[in-house]
């Protein structure tokens, strides 16, 4: 999986008008809804591995993730305090699924 889609809906979640937001604030956001999106898939990917091979996926899930995390949470972040939409900000943050982090953009 890219880290393109995960970004581009984090990013898509906090769009909107307001305030700038504070970047910890973004960063929070911005890390938790690439989380939701990215395992999402990631973890139907490791179900369908045999039993054996489960462990050794997802520690490479896991790098991947973190990679592509930090490539791409700087420009996240940025665009969040640029976007100025604290509701969706809070709305992500709060997210515990990746279903409920779509539904911070509409």
């Amino acid at each position: 999986m890219s880290s393109g889609p995960a970004i581009a809906l984090a990013v898509a979640l906090i769009a909107g008008a307001g305030c700038r937001i504070d970047a910890q604030q973004c960063d929070q956001a911005c890390r938790n809804g690439m989380h939701l999106a990215y395992w999402k898939a990631a973890d139907q990917e490791i179900a369908a591995a045999a039993a054996d091979q489960r462990d050794a996926l997802r520690q490479q899930k896991l790098s991947a993730f973190t990679r592509k995390v930090e490539a791409g949470i700087d420009g996240c972040v940025l665009r969040c305090q640029s976007a100025r939409d604290q509701a969706s900000v809070d709305c992500l943050i709060a997210a515990r699924t990746a279903a409920q982090a779509q539904a911070c953009s509409r």
